[in-house]
């Protein structure tokens, strides 16, 4: 299984490279109208700025993606900046690069160099968030089943996230959704042999 990842908040990194400034602002978004609503906020933010270049990653495989150099010559913005989303398996994210130029010209590797380093500068900051579906669970069962299917539970790798003891014990569980088939094979086994009874199922 090949897992995503994105940033949990805002973050940014500012660099100057050869008197140039350069800013990485980085967000979290679902959709491509969410990521381009972004590129406008961060455009109208630094609207004396030389260039805001982008890039955005959206999609649960990270499917679809975009990136423009917005003004800086072709392949040396928005490219660089993409590849460095990419390089950390990353999705539902914008990336925009505001550069104030210096006075002193960079040349297409410089620029290249640039862009894609302010990314990874920002993506650095932190560990990424990462991108998971989760399933929940509650499942009831007698004080003699209890212990048992705690241990169970936590062989596939699920978590516990609480125990009621009442007349009866109910586990609430929590899985990934691309390890969820066994456990959910063997629930369903207790549950026709009425061990158990599993009282709610909903993704998160």
């Amino acid at each position: 299984m090949k897992y995503y990842y994105s940033v949990a908040k805002d973050r940014g990194k500012e660099l100057k490279i050869k008197r140039s400034t350069f800013i990485a602002h980085l967000h979290y978004v679902t959709t491509m109208q969410d990521a381009k609503k972004y590129i406008s906020k961060i455009a109208d933010k630094h609207k004396t700025a030389n260039h805001n270049c982008w890039a955005y990653i959206v999609g649960e495989k990270a499917e679809t993606f975009h990136s423009s150099d917005a003004g800086e010559p072709s392949g040396t913005a928005g490219q660089p900046i993409l590849n460095a989303l990419k390089k950390h398996d990353m999705t539902n994210v914008v990336a925009v690069v505001t550069r104030y130029f210096g006075g002193v010209k960079l040349g297409i590797r410089g620029l290249i160099e640039a862009y894609g380093e302010t990314v990874e500068a920002a993506i650095e900051i932190a560990p990424l968030k990462k991108i998971i579906k989760l399933f929940s669970y509650k499942v009831t069962c007698g004080y003699n089943l209890a212990e048992q299917l705690k241990y169970k539970i936590e062989q596939f790798n699920a978590e516990i996230e609480n125990v009621d003891y009442a007349a009866d014990v109910t586990i609430s569980i929590k899985i990934e959704e691309c390890i969820k088939n066994d456990l959910e094979k063997y629930l369903l086994e207790l549950e026709r042999a009425k061990k158990l009874k599993t009282i709610a199922t909903n993704k998160n």
